[in-house]
């Protein structure tokens, strides 16, 4: 899961100067179905480094060589080091998850970070709950978001088969009011299967404990996974993968 840093600095310097020309015409209004790069400062990452980490994705992507691609949020980008060589390195991976992301951050980095001169045969997708805590968007908005980021990743990967996760379930509580949302979406986001291009997957169950609620030694935070919840997250979604690469 290391980031490729040669030529990191360059590919920023190219990059702002590319983002430049496109805010000229682009609409930077944050929202989920506008492709927008990260404008604001976070005590945990600045906008600095989000485009230092974008940046090393533009170089994984001019390198190309890569047959299965993650894209997403800090879930994506927070695997498990050794878990995801275990299970994926065989498949010549690259990890553009960016923590903090919604899915106007991950359009903006579709469309702009030279994403389209990789051809992966499969693309896993998770992203979406960023939306509701930095966007503040209902559930329909997310799904809009959601749906802006597949159809992306459709016009520049015809050819692969995309895994979308459905929205993980975050907070302790099964009955706190993010997790009806979140189920509000999931029931959005699965009516975008194909099953030809895309398929839908909602792996949130193998969180749970069976009353429904979330605990720590599987999300510390009751967000991110912990290397135990990274394990059930591959355990669940593994078979799926190996798959879809074989087809």
């Amino acid at each position: 899961m290391k980031r490729h840093n040669l030529l990191a600095f360059t590919f920023i310097a190219l990059n702002l100067l590319g983002s430049a020309f496109c805010q000229a015409s682009e609409d930077l209004t944050p929202s989920g179905t506008n492709p927008t790069p990260r404008t604001k400062e976070f005590s945990w990452m600045s906008v600095d480094t989000w485009n230092k980490m974008y940046a090393d994705d533009i170089a994984v992507a001019e390198k190309g060589g890569v047959d299965l691609l993650f894209v997403g949020d800090s879930i994506t980008a927070g695997w498990n080091a050794e878990i995801y060589q275990k299970y994926f390195g065989v498949y010549n991976p690259a990890n553009f998850g960016i923590g903090g992301d919604h899915t106007g951050n991950l359009l903006w980095r579709l469309k702009y970070g030279h994403a389209e001169k990789l051809h992966p045969k499969v693309v896993v997708m998770l992203i979406g709950v960023n939306n509701f805590g930095h966007l503040n968007e209902t559930p329909d908005q997310v799904f809009q978001g959601i749906k802006a980021c597949l159809l992306q990743l459709r016009k520049i990967y015809p050819n692969a088969k995309i895994l979308v996760n459905g929205v993980l379930p975050f907070e302790e509580s099964v009955d706190s009011p993010k997790r009806a949302m979140v189920k509000a979406v999931n029931a959005k986001v699965k009516t975008l299967n194909d099953n030809q291009h895309v398929f839908v997957k909602d792996y949130g169950s193998a969180f749970l404990q069976p009353d429904g609620s979330i605990t720590k030694d599987v999300m510390g935070d009751f967000l991110h996974p912990t290397a135990k919840g990274y394990q059930l997250w591959v355990d669940a979604m593994y078979p799926d993968i190996q798959m879809l690469m074989s087809k």
